[in-house]
């Protein structure tokens, strides 16, 4: 009964760990989309259009090449999750004016709450960055990927 733009897809999961990987552990440098697939354990070609879609909501930038991958294209500070979650899913309060209200029973139903859970829901995600995630995170001890890139001898 809950509108279709109140749920947090997989791809809108997916999302939200792949920016919160380059705000934790990118340093501002770019990281590959196999590197992060690998930490985050997500599908790379998965991935790879999820990020295609942040670039396009200008939420991420790509650079070719030699030591290219993604990176943020603001401060992680500037960044919310709801900034996200719309790159992704599209607008999280659409679809809310096409709840039936007219159906038998309707009189009886709480229909005013779907409104104020997307309204809240939203709150929540405009209210928190990813620099504040990243601040969570630290508290709670997730690891961090290292901050020198692997050594190779020959």
């Amino acid at each position: 009964m809950l509108p279709v733009g109140m749920r947090l897809s997989l791809q809108v999961q997916y999302a939200i760990c792949g920016a919160f990987d380059l705000a934790y552990n990118g340093r501002g440098q770019p990281i590959q989309v196999g590197v992060i697939s690998a930490r985050q354990t997500i599908p790379p070609r998965y991935l790879e259009q999820i990020f295609q879609r942040l670039r396009r909501a200008q939420l991420v930038v790509s650079k070719r090449g030699p030591g290219g991958g993604y990176s943020l294209a603001r401060p992680p500070a500037e960044i919310s999750l709801r900034e996200i979650v719309e790159a992704i899913g599209g607008p999280l309060v659409e679809g809310l004016d096409a709840i039936p209200t007219d159906s038998a029973g309707a009189a009886y139903r709480p229909d005013f709450l779907w409104r104020h859970l997307a309204d809240r829901l939203a709150q929540t995600l405009e209210e928190t960055s990813l620099a504040g995630l990243c601040r969570d995170a630290a508290q709670a001890q997730v690891a961090r990927a290292d901050l020198e890139g692997p050594m190779y001898f020959i």
